[in-house]
């Protein structure tokens, strides 16, 4: 008998369902607690969990569960498993049934870049919105030249994205030392020589060269002089640096989140840091100007997502609305921050080292650690 013929759907789809807030039921048949810590969400998405094993031998348990007119989208950990139960559905009789292409693994690491704006001087702006990881990271161009703000592990995205333009990377920056994932920022400035810059508070234990984040000098892009204004602001790291662009975008780092604010303790100096926070998010960002977008560098829920997929906020209103920026007793402000968090970050110790430089973990390795979602935020979803 012929096995029938299933359809793998690439994280980009889902993606387009999760944005569209379109209708699709998911069949996670990884493990209860791999399904229970981390899994595809989003305001279209339904999703229930049956462990593999339990569809060796009778996958009539599953078929009772699913909706009758509804795309299924079978999902496990690396594939091959939801292609199996996808194509015993579809021998069963059940139509519209796909499998995750490279699943959960290849859902953390697919990057969609989203346009921000046209800049004022002519150049543009973008943000890639890693959505199964909650990763945010952003590139300016402007006169054929580019720079990178956070980058994630894999770089593919960007060297389309610069490749399509025409643009030249002269310069990558991470906001901070990041501990959810692996930094592609060394990788992008040797690969195009550019100017890899980092807080020198941040970067005291680095094994490598780099260019000093210093308050105040102004990191020019293209010839038309889009200015990217490095702003410090410590809290979340002792070295956290924001960024202004174009004198309309905050870039935030993980200090401030559209629904959350930047945890103080995954450098274990959680009580020493607590000040920096408070004094960052009541002090300094309240004298910036309330029509600043912020774009920060993760986000917690897809309730964050704007329609065409951004994720941003203005300040004036995320300081109306975000319950972080409403803690006004500072005693209940440190309890908050530093007792009752979420889980910290999976082999965030090891992340911090390999952006360190001092770790050299291989590919496979690297998939590993930053497996899960991120744990940046004091008050995650």
């Amino acid at each position: 008998m012929t096995t029938p013929t299933v359809t793998k759907m690439s994280a980009k789809e889902v993606t387009r369902f999760i944005i569209g807030k379109e209708a699709l039921f998911i069949l996670d048949v990884r493990n209860e607690d791999a399904y229970q810590d981390w899994k595809i969400e989003g305001e279209g998405i339904v999703s229930i969990n049956i462990p593999y094993y339990e569809l060796l031998d009778e996958i009539e348990p599953a078929l009772k569960q699913l909706p009758p007119e509804q795309p299924v989208l079978v999902v496990c950990a690396k594939e091959g498993s939801s292609q199996f139960v996808a194509e015993q559905l579809a021998e069963a009789g059940r139509k519209d049934v796909f499998y995750l292409e490279g699943g959960m693994k290849g859902w953390s690491e697919y990057l969609e870049p989203v346009k921000i704006a046209d800049l004022s001087q002519g150049g543009e702006l973008y943000q890639f919105v890693r959505m199964g990881k909650g990763c945010l990271s952003y590139m300016i161009i402007s006169e054929g030249e580019a720079a990178i703000i956070d980058s994630a592990r894999m770089t593919d995205a960007y060297q389309q994205l610069l490749a399509d333009k025409g643009a030249v990377l002269t310069h990558v920056m991470d906001t901070h030392l990041h501990a959810d994932h692996i930094s592609g920022g060394r990788t992008l400035a040797a690969k195009y020589d550019a100017q890899y810059h980092l807080p020198p508070k941040d970067a005291e234990e680095v094994t490598f060269d780099y260019t000093k984040l210093v308050e105040g000098s102004n990191i020019v892009v293209g010839k038309e002089e889009i200015i990217v204004q490095p702003i410090y602001t410590p809290g979340h790291t002792i070295g956290s640096t924001s960024f202004i662009i174009d004198d309309q975008y905050l870039l935030s780092g993980d200090i401030l989140f559209i629904e959350s604010i930047g945890r103080p303790d995954l450098a274990g100096l959680a009580e020493d840091w607590v000040g920096d926070l408070r004094e960052t998010l009541y002090a300094r960002y309240k004298q910036l100007p309330e029509h600043l977008m912020v774009l920060p560098a993760h986000f917690a829920s897809p309730s964050e997502l704007g329609e065409d997929g951004r994720v941003a906020g203005q300040l004036g209103v995320l300081y109306q609305h975000n319950p972080g920026l409403h803690i006004h007793d500072e005693e209940e402000f440190r309890r908050t921050v530093t007792e009752n968090l979420p889980p910290q970050p999976h082999a965030y110790q090891d992340i911090r080292k390999t952006n360190m430089g001092k770790l050299e973990p291989d590919e496979d390795t690297q998939r590993e650690m930053e497996i899960g979602p991120n744990r940046c935020a004091v008050h995650d979803n």
